[in-house]
């Protein structure tokens, strides 16, 4: 008989994998650190297959890891909308801007999920940079706003720490100095943040690539043209995980947020998609600011 995958082993591998250490996933779900390593390893038996890589500075995501996760956030995501969801018919229609980083692996599938589960409802998901989320939120253009925490009016719904990974083509040489970098376009307050770690460890940088475009953003990398820095969201096909396998310095965390339009408060729809999106962003802890 194939074993069923427990929705809390699943909530501690994402916990990990959006962290990137052990540690600050046990400190953020309560737990003590052996005992978050053991459910790891629980996971890792009924896969069959080591899902993260362990070392002294954190933790990355095996080609098996990387496979998991978009279904992990699947299953947590349904897991809750499914209880809500016995017991509430929803209706109406909701618009949500999200940072392209958030759009390209599960997001939009948990979506279409949702609407089959919930046929009398509209979701639109909005690609949206950070700087123009709070003004498309005054607008009424979207209902809920999930982006840099930076370029939003507190207080915030809750809010997320998220890692910022070193992504490379494999093969690509990271010991080059300066460092071949592909960015986004400006304004992207990441390349400051990414220049001044580079800095901090006597490491040069040159911009060989920038674009307004994930996609474009992520071909570029894939194609070796240079480095870059990505959520893990954002980590697709023939990409890897670089932080660990060089000796690139980290990148300090950023704060994700989410805001919500004040007039939709009550709005058992507007309600329902924010829950699910906390449940995809923060497994660890759902609670609400």
């Amino acid at each position: 008989m194939v074993p069923d995958l427990d929705t809390g082993l699943l909530r501690n591998f994402l916990s990990c994998a959006r962290l990137g250490s052990i540690s600050r996933a046990a400190l953020a779900s309560g737990r003590t650190q052996p005992a978050l390593s053991q459910q790891l390893r629980r996971l890792e038996d009924i896969v069959g297959k080591p899902l993260l890589d362990r070392a002294a500075s954190g933790v990355t995501l095996t080609p098996a890891g990387m496979a998991l996760l978009p279904y992990a956030e699947r299953i947590l995501a349904l897991s809750g909308e499914a209880l809500g969801g016995a017991r509430t018919r929803l209706s109406g229609r909701c618009s949500v801007g999200v940072l392209e980083d958030f759009t390209g692996t599960t997001l939009p599938a948990v979506f279409a999920d949702f609407g089959r589960m919930h046929p009398d409802t509209t979701l639109e998901l909005v690609s949206i940079h950070s700087e123009d989320a709070q003004a498309a939120l005054e607008r009424g253009r979207i209902q809920l706003a999930l982006c840099d925490a930076e370029y939003l009016k507190p207080p915030l719904r809750w809010s997320a720490r998220l890692p910022l990974l070193w992504a490379a083509a494999d093969g690509f040489d990271a010991s080059q100095n300066p460092l071949p970098l592909v960015f986004f376009s400006e304004p992207c307050r990441w390349r400051s943040l990414v220049q001044s770690a580079l800095g901090a460890a006597g490491i040069g940088a040159r911009v060989v690539f920038e674009s307004g475009s994930l996609t474009a953003v992520q071909a570029a990398v894939r194609a070796g043209l240079g480095a870059t820095v990505m959520l893990p969201t954002a980590m697709a096909p023939g990409l890897f995980n670089a932080s660990l396998a060089h000796s690139l310095p980290p990148v300090p965390m950023l704060e994700f947020g989410m805001a919500r339009r004040p007039e939709t408060e009550g709005d058992r729809l507007v309600d329902a998609v924010e829950d699910l999106l906390r449940q995809l962003i923060r497994p660890e802890d759902s609670a609400a600011l």
